[in-house]
């Protein structure tokens, strides 16, 4: 009930800083209190030693809030046992109860009261008979004791944490942090679905559950809430297909034979009203009504009933807008239950009644059929049991499926035999009195005529005739004699459905819609027809929706609704009828009004709205509704005079306290309602005759005397005021700001509803505006309204802070400037807009047919003094009035700001604040006078080039009409106009003209000296010229015009920056957009990027008309740097895309090309031709001709060496091409074993060359053709038998031989070693190999030919090309670099210093440490030459060309690796000795240092360290990569003598330890007498196996996982170590090993380490182990480790 307590209420700041702490309580929350309104009246202090936040009245008694939380209690107390008899009316005393607890708002129902705490939790105290109090086994409660709100929902009942509270008379409502609402004590003002009262437990109001609830306030039995509307996306669509609260579809379509039905019946779990609820405004007393009413939240109403009656009676015109789209209601189907006006034309009463329809045009409003028609209908039906057909009807006509829990109790009711019939008639009763009520009186006598009574005579037998409805009883419930009354009520709250009316009600409706359309058409709804014949309306919302998107939760909601509930019997409820409602339901007619707060007194209610006005409704038994109209059951608007604007309101039982903004911005209070006497409360006249009550609100004459009031609360009969004092005219300034900001939202919206919105609706206004401006105009009045609600949204937050906080701290516009900065520049634009293009002097027209020609109204609002203003000019003065108000802002800012120290925070908030308002307000001032300019300039400019050139947001700066600017070297007679606008430059000649955009345009001075001439260079992107002006000061001018209008287009118009602020010039580098007009290349094309000087330069795009499309860099206008570029190819409907590096507008550089037929190609470009080293693969695996080629491409085709996989054919070609085609030497393999090498021409095999096959068959001679032998030749047989002579025939099918047959002589074994055929002589030299390859490195070095150059610049290239693509990968963070790969590139980025003086060994070192770090990294030249040749080598060695014949070719090429890329390292490093070149010794004095350990230096490396050669430097860093093909051929060519090798180990090994060192021959001396196993000594026996050496066993294994031939070695090494560590261990004395002792014990190690292919190991150390170390001590160990491999082959079994 009287509940004021807006949300959470923090406690005020620290208090002023003028005023000491002991006595501001005496300047701010002082409370008066007073009852009545006469002269003589006057208020009481109460006196409480803090100030006080918050004021709650009940009945009798008063609770109120200070600062720190404390809570005080006065008036009559009857619940505290120890009633001090002295508490007088204004005597409070401290609840102590709750003095450990910080409470932040309090409630006071009739008889009990309510804090909250905040934590947000809730206490109660005070009457608790109907459980008010929520505490369920005391009568009353005598001191405040907690109530906990519990959300039994939850697993664990979770606490819930409560905002708000409000107290009726027997129930009491909380609202939650989640905004959801809960309510306990009894009565259907609770909204709970229950039976069983009172409430003890909080339960949550399920019907508002979802909903955002802002407040809730109770009268005595009745509970309102304030809700958000439910967010807009529902909003836009006129009709929704789906239940905007359960999402289920509205409409459902079901195929029968030969018919569809579609069917709206919908019942939604969450809807509620019941009857199509009245929204009547009555004609001459109320407002106009305003078009359709629709929520935000509610589907746009689809049918408008009008019914006039003329007859005689208290209102002699009712006009009423009935809503009958049951939009969120139990069906949610729209059918119209016209009771009204069903069957009046049938029946043909003649009392005046006129049925105007409002569905299609002529269409005949009542669906019913005659009489005889539902006679006949109700006789068809009546067959079948009525029970069944009942519940059947209800279900199909009002779709009414109730969720499962109540069907058993609904089952009951709705089957007639169960149901009391006085109930039965009285729901009846009701229902048509509820009807005939929403439409007056006069309706009543058509009743008899009406077809449903006779359906209900039909179907409730037991009924008979209700004789006339009885009339409506003031106060009483309709419906007939009081005990009737008392068992409807009972039965209404017994219901546990969700609807609110009574479930008979629903029966009637059903069955009246089965009646509604007759035949087929029945199945389809009214809805839909109305759907299908309404007419489009282009609409304006003129609401914005949703309201500002950055503004979200900073300021408070205006799109709100206001759901009522409870009992309804004065008309409290505000829905047209005096019905209760068992649960919250919407008023629809307040859902646009912007309500933003709600009051309750006992019986009747109020809404707030943004503008200030209150609508009352309910009891107005004393006048307290502020009006004197009827019926009071719909909200009506409270009369104050004009200019009076509510901001706050109180209601007490009979009466209703006003606070309002008067002409000065102090408040003023008006009262309205009944008189109070003191001690003659019951005489109900004044004794001077008259009423004892108000008829209108009146102004209570002592409310200057308060100071400023910041709150009103009434209750009981009593009124309370809550004031503060002006301290340093610091409260003074902040209600002068609200006070501004509420006059000028109800400015804004009157401007909108009397101005904008008429205008808007205008026929004619699309005729006279046309297309465009139109659409501006639309676009003027969004962003109006969006100023406008802003405003709104405001008007209402610092509303709140004056009746809270009062403070600086939570201004909106403080903290937040940039949403009202951002609201008014746009506005501001979008009214220059309109004007520049016209747009007002088209409107002039249609607003003067509207207007009338003395348009007073436009004067009035416009503030115009003047006389015979033009109204184009009026209506300009108008839309730029809200300007105005910026300097309001600033004003009212500083004004503040005065009352604060200067050194203080929120002194330099407010000045920043206020400075940021000025600077607008400025700002806006000169883009009005650029857009009236820039009219008035349109306005005298030759037609023809107004129109191309007329844009919106186009402004004019300066035009050289008065011949001030020329064209150099221009005809004589030719005219050259310029003008320059915001965003381009115009040259205009005859009848052309030229605009260049001012983004893509550079001016510069030509220097003066020489030329005398005054001249700037215009530079655009396809064309530069002269202009000469005529004097200094005019090329100045011109200069700075073009340059600030440059800069302007450049950071986006609209920036608020001074003149002063800006630059001399703009940059000369820059981001635009342009499109190519006649530029060759890029004719049509638009570039949009960054530009230097007219040329488009850096990171940027073109896209052609065509579709291709380069994104990249540029350089001077080309392309250049790296890019991506897409050609759409037309017959493939795929693209050519390119991706890598240009150079001056071509491809240049590395890059791939992957071609819309599926071929892909990487490598390297020059001149948009694949040029250098590439891959070119085509066709996928399972496509038509799959194939590889990789190798040297000239002028695109393949020229050079190249390697050619032919997957199909299975064929590897390695060798020199010449255009595209197999030209000069090569190898050919085949997946079949075939080996060719020899001469190739014009693509074919021809000349000499050597085949052999698998078996070692060979040919040696002449070919024709592939594969096909032809001339002179030997074929040798794998025996060794041979042929010589002319062959001819293809390989494989069937050769012709004329010749001779040799079988060589079995004993000349020397013979056939000379037979053997030696490979690789007809193959391509290794270093002929990849030459491309190594030229692309020096040439990234910058050098011409290999070693040609200087090194300096090569160390300079790398750091460029390591820094450039660092920086590449850091812009695209998709090509994410490891952290060590960073830490490795910044290494790299250091050039090592060449050192002068010998070469040392650390230097050698440090060149070895810097190469393998770059080439781990592919972005340093070598390491892309290292990943190059990785590639190529397993391109080349893979797959087809793993065949043991290239063995030799792989080992020459590694080698002619290692030769070439020396060089380039002595090339970099040239101190670096060449190969085989020895590095000086160091001086002797660190000689000695190095002997101490000079042995261990002997393990670590070989003593030909001291040598420089290629392998030792460069085989670690390249060996491991190219291993796995290597090794692969190694095991291919060793495949036999590994296999009989292996048997070999396999057999030997089967014996035990002790056996085998006697089969090897092991002396005695040298046999491990103890082993260790797992760490202990143990005998070696007879059956011992695998334990001898076995540390040096493990040692040797190691050789299979090292890679080059020096770490083979090294392991070899350190396995003799091992072994001669277990030996001396056994003999304890010094020894030396003779080759015969070792032999044996070394063979035992290498049996025991079972190395599978140690045939290949060993060829492999032996082909590229380093020269210098074959004669050392490795060398001997190697040797060693290979006599032992050939002695296992050839062991012989004992």
């Amino acid at each position: 009930m009287h509940q004021h307590c807006h949300g959470q209420i923090s406690v005020m700041e620290s208090q002023r800083k003028s005023s000491g702490e002991e006595d501001s309580s005496g300047e701010r929350g002082l409370l008066h209190t007073w009852k009545g309104y006469s002269y003589s009246v006057t208020p009481e202090r109460v006196l409480l030693s803090r100030p006080v936040l918050q004021a709650a009245l009940g009945t009798r008694h008063g609770v109120l809030l200070v600062e720190g939380g404390q809570v005080y209690s006065l008036g009559e107390l009857p619940w505290k046992q120890s009633q001090v008899s002295d508490v007088g009316p204004l005597k409070p005393i401290l609840e102590s109860a709750l003095s450990g607890q910080r409470v932040v708002v309090v409630a006071a129902g009739s008889f009990h009261s309510g804090a909250v705490t905040e934590d947000g939790g809730v206490h109660m105290w005070g009457e608790n008979s109907s459980g008010q109090c929520g505490l369920s086994s005391l009568a009353v409660v005598p001191n405040p004791t907690p109530v906990a709100v519990l959300d039994p929902d939850t697993s664990t009942p979770q606490t819930i944490r409560v905002l708000d509270l409000a107290c009726g008379e027997q129930h009491s409502l909380a609202l939650s942090a989640q905004h959801e609402v809960w309510a306990w004590g009894s009565g259907c003002q609770l909204g709970l679905v229950t039976t069983i009262f009172p409430v003890w437990k909080p339960q949550k109001v399920e019907h508002l559950a979802g909903r955002h609830v802002l407040q809730v306030a109770c009268g005595a039995f009745h509970s309102l809430a304030l809700v958000r509307c439910l967010p807009p996306q529902e909003a836009r669509r006129p009709l929704p297909d789906k239940c905007g609260q359960c999402n289920q579809l509205l409409y459902t379509m079901t195929d029968k034979e030969d018919h569809v039905i579609i069917s709206d019946s919908h019942y939604c779990p969450l809807g509620v009203e019941l009857l199509a609820e009245g929204e009547a405004r009555l004609g001459p007393g109320g407002s106009p009504p305003p078009g359709l009413q629709s929520s935000p939240s509610e589907p746009l109403l689809s049918s408008h009933t009008t019914v006039s009656a003329s007859a005689p009676g208290p209102h002699p015109s009712i006009t009423e807008h009935t809503d009958y789209e049951r939009g969120r209601t139990v069906a949610q189907n729209g059918e119209v239950l016209t009771t009204t006006d069903c069957d009046i034309s049938v029946a043909g009463t003649d009392s005046g009644l006129t049925v105007g329809g409002v569905g299609g045009a002529g269409s005949q409003n009542s669906p019913y059929p005659d009489d005889q028609a539902v006679k006949e209908y109700l006789k068809k039906l009546s067959d079948t049991s009525l029970a069944e057909e009942t519940a059947k009807m209800t279900i199909a006509g009002a779709s009414f499926q109730p969720p499962a829990d109540s069907l058993d109790l609904l089952t009951s009711n709705l089957i007639p035999g169960v149901m009391p019939v006085t109930t039965t008639s009285s729901a009846l009763n009701s229902l048509v009195s509820s009807c005939a009520s929403a439409v007056g009186e006069r309706v009543v006598s058509t009743y008899e005529a009406l077809s449903l009574k006779k359906m209900i005579n039909y179907y409730y037998p037991g009924v008979g005739g209700v004789a006339g409805v009885p009339g409506r009883v003031q106060g009483g419930f309709p419906g007939g004699p009081a005990e009737e009354r008392v068992r409807l009520e009972e039965s209404m709250q017994g219901k546990k459905s969700c609807s609110t009316g009574d479930i008979r009600e629903e029966e009637a409706e059903g069955l009246s819609r089965r009646l509604s359309l007759p035949g087929l058409l029945s199945q389809v709804s009214p809805r839909l027809l109305r759907r299908a014949s309404r007419p489009r309306v282009r609409a304006v919302p003129l609401t914005p929706v949703g309201g500002l998107p950055e503004a979200g939760e900073l300021l408070p909601s205006l799109q709100t609704e206001v759901w009522s509930w409870g009992r309804g019997e004065d008309g409290q409820l505000g829905h047209g009828d005096n019905l209760p409602r068992l649960q919250p339901l919407c008023i629809k007619c307040l859902s646009s009004k912007e309500v933003v707060l709600v009051a309750a007194g006992a019986h009747h209610s109020l809404a707030l709205t943004a503008q200030s006005q209150v609508f009352s409704w309910g009891s107005n038994s004393s006048g307290q509704l502020g009006h004197m109209e009827s019926p009071t059951t719909i909200p009506r608007l409270a009369k104050l005079s004009e200019g009076i604007r509510v901001w706050d309101v109180g209601a007490g039982v009979q009466h209703t306290l006003f606070l309002a903004d008067g002409d000065c911005y102090q408040p003023i209070l008006y009262y309205s309602g009944q008189q109070v006497r003191e001690g003659a409360q019951d005489a109900p006249q004044d004794q001077t005759g008259g009423y004892s009550y108000t008829q209108q609100p009146v102004l209570l004459p002592f409310c200057m005397n308060l100071g400023y009031v910041s709150g009103v609360f009434a209750g009981g009969q009593s009124c309370v005021a809550l004031a503060d004092r002006n301290v340093m005219g610091f409260i003074a300034s902040l209600h002068e700001l609200a006070a501004a900001e509420r006059k000028f939202y109800c400015k804004l919206s009157s401007v909108k509803n009397h101005i904008l919105r008429p205008l808007l609706d205008l026929e004619s206004l699309s005729t006279a505006l046309g297309p465009s401006s139109t659409v501006l105009l639309q676009s003027l009045a969004r962003c109006y309204s969006r100023l406008c609600h802003l405003t709104g949204q405001h008007s209402a937050s610092l509303t709140a802070n004056l009746r809270r906080r009062r403070e600086v701290k939570s201004l909106v516009m403080l903290e937040h400037a940039s949403i009202f900065l951002d609201t008014y520049n746009e506005y501001c634009c979008s009214v220059g807009n309109f004007l520049v293009m016209g747009g007002f002097q088209a409107l002039a027209k249609p607003s003067l047919d509207f207007f009338g020609k003395c348009p007073e109204l436009l004067q009035r609002l416009a503030e115009s003094s003047e006389e015979n203003i033009p109204l184009s000019e009026l209506l300009v003065a108008l839309f730029y009035l809200p300007m105005r108000h910026l300097h309001e802002y600033g004003r009212l800012l500083l004004k503040l700001g005065t009352c604060f120290e200067v050194s203080s925070v929120d002194y330099q908030k407010l000045q920043d604040g206020c400075s940021k308002f000025e600077a607008l307000a400025l700002h806006l001032k000169r883009k009005r006078k650029e857009a009236e300019y820039t009219y008035h300039f349109w306005k005298s400019f030759p037609g023809k080039m107004t129109d191309s050139l007329r844009k919106p947001h186009r402004r004019l700066i300066c035009e050289s009409s008065n011949k001030a600017l020329t064209l150099q070297n221009s005809g004589r007679f030719s005219v050259n106009w310029f003008i320059l606008f915001n965003d381009a430059l115009v040259h205009a000649q005859f009848s052309t003209h030229h605009v260049f955009p001012l983004a893509t345009l550079w001016v510069e001075p030509i220097p003066e000296e020489n030329t005398g001439l005054y001249g700037l260079k215009v530079i655009s992107p396809e064309e530069t010229f002269t202009l000469l002006a005529c004097s200094s000061m005019e090329k100045a001018k011109w200069l700075r015009s073009i340059n600030q209008a440059v800069d302007q287009a450049m950071s986006g118009a609209g920036q608020s920056g001074s003149g002063a602020g800006q630059r001399a010039e703009p940059p000369i580098s820059r981001t635009a957009s342009y499109t190519f007009y006649k530029d060759s290349r890029l004719k049509e094309a638009t570039y949009e990027g960054r530009w230097l000087a007219g040329k488009p330069n850096g990171r940027g795009i073109v896209k052609w008309p065509d579709g291709r499309i380069y994104t990249g860099t540029f350089k001077n206008g080309l392309e250049d740097g790296f890019g991506d570029y897409v050609i759409p190819s037309k017959t493939l409907n795929k693209n050519d895309h390119y991706q890598g590096h240009w150079k001056e507008g071509k491809m240049h550089g590395i890059g791939t090309f992957k071609y819309a037929t599926g071929e892909l190609y990487e490598g390297s470009f020059q001149d948009n031709m694949r040029h250098g080293h590439g891959m070119l693969r085509s066709g996928t695996l399972n496509s038509s001709s799959p194939s590889v080629f990789i190798g040297q491409w000239v002028h695109d085709k393949k020229t050079g060496y190249g390697v050619f996989d032919d997957i199909t054919r299975g064929e590897k070609y390695m060798g020199i091409w010449q255009d595209d085609q197999r030209q000069g030497t090569g190898v050919i393999v085949t997946q079949f074993g075939l080996y060719y090498e020899g001469a190739f021409n014009n693509n074919k095999m021809q000349g000499t060359g050597v085949l052999l096959s698998e078996d070692d068959t060979t040919y040696e001679g002449e070919f024709s053709e592939d594969w096909t032998l032809n001339g002179k030749g030997v074929l040798t047989m794998a025996n060794g038998d041979y042929f010589e002579g002319s062959f001819t025939g293809e390989w494989g099918s069937g050769l012709k031989v004329t010749g001779s047959y040799f079988k060589p002589n079995l004993y000349h074994s020397d013979g056939d070693k000379g037979r053997a055929v030696k490979l690789g002589r007809l193959a391509v030299r290794p270093e002929e190999k990849w030459r491309a390859v190594f030229e692309e490195c020096w040439r990234r070095l910058g050098c011409e030919a290999p070693g040609q150059g200087e090194n300096q610049r090569a160390w300079e290239n790398i750091a460029v090309a390591l820094t450039t693509s660092r920086r590449q990968h850091r812009d695209s963070p998709e090509l994410n670099l490891s952290r060590t790969h960073n830490r490795t590139l910044e290494s790299l980025e250091f050039i090592p210093q060449q050192h002068v003086g010998p070469f040392t060994m650390e230097k050698y070192d440090s060149i070895r440490h810097y190469l393998i770090k770059a080439c781990d990294t592919p972005l340093h030249p070598l390491g892309r030459l290292m990943e190059t040749l990785v590639a190529v080598y397993r391109m080349t060695y893979v797959g087809v060309g793993a065949n043991r014949r290239l063995l030799l070719q792989a080992v020459n090429e590694i080698m002619s690796y290692l030769a070439r890329i020396f060089q380039l390292v002595r090339f970099l490093f040239p101190d670096l000795p060449e190969e085989g070149g020895a590095i000086p010794e160091p001086s002797s004095d660190s000689q000695d240092k190095k002997d101490s350990n000079c042995t261990d230096n002997q393990l670590e490396s070989p003593k030909p360290g001291r040598v420089v050669s290629s392998s030792a430097l460069l085989l670690p860093v390249l060996l491991p990569r190219l291993y796995p093909p290597l090794f692969t051929l190694y095991a291919l060519e060793k495949e036999r003598e590994d296999d009989v090798y292996w048997e070999c180990v396999l057999r030997l090994n089967k014996q035990p330890d002790m056996a085998l060192l006697a089969f090897l021959g092991v002396q005695h001396k040298f046999w491990p007498v103890s082993v260790p196993v797992l760490g202990e000594k143990t005998e070696v026996v007879s059956s011992t196996k695998d334990a001898c050496f076995a540390s040096a066993t493990e040692t040797l294994q190691q050789i299979s996982t090292t890679f080059t031939p020096s770490d083979k070695l090294q392991v070899i090494q350190l396995t003799f170590e091992e072994i001669t560590k277990e030996v001396m261990s056994s003999l304890k004395d010094n020894f030396l090993w003779s080759m015969d002792d070792l032999f044996p014990v070394f063979l035992y190690v290498v049996l025991r380490a079972r190395i599978r292919n140690l045939g290949s190991e060993v060829s492999l150390i032996e082909d590229l182990m380093d020269p210098c170390v074959q004669h050392g001590e490795h060398g001997i160990m190697f040797t060693t480790l290979k006599a032992c491999y050939y002695q296992i082959q050839h062991e012989k079994t004992t």
